[in-house]
C-alpha cells in the first residue's frame, strides 16, 4: 500500500459552466527534452516551478479562445488540484485552468517539453529556539 487514498468518479457527460477550461494530460512526470535528455519527476520541488503543457478536455459554452482537443501551456500553479475520473472505460485526472494564464496555444501535442526552471533553489530552514 502506498499511503494514497486514490478512486475515480465515474462521469458519463462533462460540461464547464460560462468560459471556464477543463483540462487532462497534464505532466507531472519525467520529461523529455529535445536534446534527448531525460529529465526526472520535478513536482513538488524548485525545480518544478514552471509551465506545463495539458490537452484542453472540455470548454463553457462561452468559452473562444480554445476548443477541446487543443493543447495549451499555462503558468505554473495556475490549475485546480487534479479529479480522477473515469469514462468510458479510463481513468484520468482533470483540472481546471486559469483562462488569463494559458501562455500558448497549439493544435498538436508538443513534442517535447523544454521548460527548465529558472527558480532559485531553497533551502529548508528549521528554527532553533534555544
Amino acid at each position: 500500500m502506498t499511503g494514497k487514498l486514490q478512486f475515480a468518479h465515474k462521469v458519463t457527460n462533462l460540461k464547464p459552466l460560462h468560459d471556464n477550461i477543463i483540462v487532462a494530460n497534464m505532466n507531472f512526470g519525467s520529461r523529455q527534452l529535445s536534446s534527448g535528455i531525460i529529465m526526472l519527476g520535478d513536482d513538488a520541488k524548485t525545480d518544478g516551478i514552471r509551465p506545463r503543457w495539458a490537452m484542453v478536455f472540455a470548454v463553457g459554452p462561452d468559452q473562444t479562445d480554445v476548443r477541446p482537443g487543443q493543447w495549451v501551456l499555462v503558468e505554473h500553479g495556475r490549475w485546480t488540484r487534479g479529479v480522477v475520473i473515469s469514462m468510458q472505460g479510463s481513468e484520468f485526472a482533470i483540472r481546471k485552468v486559469d483562462n488569463n494564464a494559458i501562455l500558448l496555444v497549439s493544435d498538436d501535442p508538443p513534442d517535447f517539453d523544454d521548460m527548465v526552471s529558472t527558480a532559485v533553489h531553497a533551502e529548508k530552514k528549521t528554527l532553533n529556539y534555544e
